[in-house]
């Protein structure tokens, strides 16, 4: 697998993950702007795995979603890539 192929199928798996917990906390996207100041059209890219972030904005999310920033990476790999 290469380097830009892994990253995208980690880029969505991360996204699905940061949904789940945000939706397990009852959180829409535009409460989720309140609490990391990031604009639910582009909160809604991150879910989607259509946007790469930086270590700054995984803080802002896992600071809004009362998390530790390593539960945002909490999801099983596969040998060949990504579950």
């Amino acid at each position: 697998m290469n380097v830009d192929n892994a990253l995208n199928k980690f880029l969505i798996v991360f996204g699905k993950r940061i949904k789940k917990l945000r939706e397990s906390k009852n959180y829409t996207l535009e409460e989720m702007d309140a609490l990391c100041d990031i604009d639910p059209s582009d909160f809604s890219k991150i879910e989607k795995g259509k946007t790469n972030i930086t270590f700054r904005t995984l803080i802002k999310i896992s600071s809004g979603l009362n998390v530790n920033p390593k539960e945002l990476l909490d999801f099983e790999l596969e040998k060949d890539g990504f579950k």
